[in-house]
């Protein structure tokens, strides 16, 4: 049988056996990552192009409106609703770009920025959550109520008066259809490249992974760390993916995961209530540091209310389980 590479015939036998793992495993991710982008893209664009035009035709600011009231009650302006809105629906570029046009300081950008942290891309998130074998209903209301817990709280304990290095510019463009489709047009190869890129990445990484077998090694790195966050050690490797490219991009790791049984279910639902909250610490939260953000602003709120949720999720299946023995007796 003929080696996969020419150069292996001048290679010592060891070499050789390397270079075919590395072969072997680097093949096996193109069916998944292609089978993941696509799920991802059939989910990903209908939205994107639903919220353009709703954008568009300012049904989305109507929409935001009736959510003023609500936003007063975290030290947000009313107009504010629109970027948080956007957030659910989109990555957090849309609301970010949104954020420039709006008279905001940076107190209200700091708790707005945590908002979207949490709740951002909500729809293409909870399905990849729900493919991992967590109530999709559960997951999107727990990111939605935490955002505005995690807001009120930060409303309460930021200093009021917090000078801003932001650059606030306050014209608003109104583009033709033409414009907004060409726009999105665009904006979307972008993301398709993007996500091709990224999913295929991570899906070589782990498959190189499993056949040197260097996921135990990373689970027992991780171990200190997941158990004072109250997840299994067995989460370990997607708890770092999660956190370095986010639910969207991680899917195809995640979901691959759960279906070869490399996590319980159990253990995969506990997990997802502590993504749910806090994931994505890389790229999303340099972000709104980049535009001034203070991180610590919206690192540590995220990260310590990911563990509370996770604790308490264990304490009620604790007392679930023992009220089941009682009434079994």
């Amino acid at each position: 049988m003929r080696q996969p590479f020419l150069f292996l015939y001048n290679t010592p036998p060891k070499m050789k056996t390397f270079y075919n793992q590395l072969f072997s495993a680097t093949k096996s991710a193109f069916p998944k990552a292609g089978k993941t982008i696509w799920w991802l893209l059939k989910i990903i664009i209908p939205i994107s192009f639903l919220v353009s035009l709703l954008q568009f035709s300012g049904l989305l600011g109507i929409f935001a409106g009736y959510m003023s009231p609500l936003f007063s009650l975290i030290g947000l302006p009313g107009e504010s609703a629109i970027v948080f809105i956007s957030s659910m629906f989109l990555s957090l570029y849309a609301p970010i770009a949104i954020i420039a046009t709006l008279p905001l300081d940076i107190r209200e950008i700091s708790i707005l920025a945590l908002m979207c942290l949490v709740s951002h891309n909500l729809i293409v998130e909870t399905a990849v959550q729900r493919k991992t074998g967590s109530s999709a209903l559960i997951m999107f209301f727990l990111r939605f109520f935490s955002s505005f817990v995690l807001a009120f709280v930060m409303h309460k304990i930021l200093p009021e008066q917090t000078s801003s290095n932001i650059q606030i510019s306050h014209e608003v463009a109104n583009p033709a259809f033409g414009e907004m489709l060409t726009e999105w047009l665009w904006s979307t190869f972008g993301l398709i490249v993007k996500i091709t890129l990224i999913v295929t990445g991570l899906m070589i990484m782990q498959q190189v992974l499993k056949e040197f077998r260097l996921l135990d090694k990373i689970a027992r790195l991780f171990s200190p760390l997941m158990k004072f966050m109250g997840l299994p050690p067995d989460s370990a490797f997607l708890w770092f993916v999660a956190q370095t490219v986010g639910l969207a991009y991680g899917s195809a790791i995640m979901t691959e995961s759960v279906e070869n049984n490399e996590i319980s279910p159990e253990n995969a639902n506990l997990l997802n209530y502590h993504i749910a909250v806090n994931h994505s610490l890389l790229e999303d939260t340099l972000l709104f540091v980049a535009i001034g953000v203070p991180a610590a602003w919206i690192v540590l709120p995220r990260l310590g209310w990911a563990i509370v949720v996770v604790w308490v999720v264990r304490l009620w299946s604790q007392i679930k389980a023992v009220n089941m023995k009682a009434s079994s007796l």
